[in-house]
């Protein structure tokens, strides 16, 4: 649909913008074997006749600058506080500490680095995917509940006691920002989207030592990663998209 659009657009001279929110040459390079180079270059080509690229992270931006993207803008992403609270019902009745991982069940996504961790009390994963039913069969002793959606998902976040967010090739990262806006500290490695969500900020450990990141992660305040999360309103979030939209006229 992106690259039907963009035709479309050049070719009735229409200014647009996109957005870089996937790590599309490492998704191809995780499952087939081609160099993440050759989707840089597809990416490059696709993105050249955008009047702005928004990106979410500063992190995100330095990288595709040093990669040959130009004019790039930014457009922070936003959490539903509302939804997202440590006083949501509790939907998990596990032995503590409960070490939680949301999102999608995919190679890219390096669970297992999560799941090889040798922690005490329970590992939760929430999220399906294609690689569900292989990580669930090598990994009997972990919870797999599924996909989760709303007041649901809500309660599962407010279950956990740390998130552990394994991905080293996500641009953002929103699931950390949910898991922060329910009171849960991250662990995670000091990559791109942990290091501009989490570091600095008091709200989670980052390290390539995952498992002592994990459990360090669980000394911290969880009151504190709920006001870090208050920070990411979905109003500022708006308004930085509006800003960044070309007219037409």
């Amino acid at each position: 649909i992106g690259v039907a659009v963009r035709g479309y657009c050049l070719k009735r001279n229409l200014p647009f913008t996109t957005s870089y929110h996937t790590r599309f040459p490492e998704y191809l390079s995780a499952r087939i074997p081609v160099s993440a180079d050759v989707g840089y270059r597809f990416m490059r080509w696709f993105h050249r006749p955008s009047s702005g690229i928004m990106v979410a992270t500063q992190s995100m931006r330095e990288e595709l600058e040093s990669r040959g993207f130009e004019r790039l803008v930014d457009w922070t992403r936003g959490v539903d506080t509302a939804l997202f609270r440590p006083e949501a019902p509790h939907a998990l009745d596990l032995p503590r500490p409960v070490y939680m991982y949301v999102g999608r069940v995919a190679v890219e996504k390096n669970i297992k680095a999560f799941l090889d961790l040798d922690l005490d009390g329970s590992k939760v994963v929430v999220g399906d995917g294609p690689q569900r039913a292989e990580l669930e069969s090598a990994y009997p002793e972990v919870h797999f509940v599924g996909a989760k959606q709303g007041e649901d998902l809500a309660a599962h976040y407010a279950s956990g006691d740390v998130f552990v967010f394994p991905s080293r090739t996500d641009t953002f990262g929103l699931v950390m920002l949910e898991a922060l806006a329910s009171g849960m500290p991250v662990a995670a490695y000091p990559v791109p989207g942990p290091l501009d969500v989490v570091d600095g900020a008091g709200v989670g450990i980052l390290s390539e030592d995952l498992g002592s990141a994990t459990r360090e992660a669980i000394k911290i305040d969880r009151e504190h990663c709920r006001e870090h999360a208050l920070k990411f309103s979905w109003a500022n979030c708006a308004q930085m998209f509006r800003d960044n939209l070309q007219p037409l006229g």
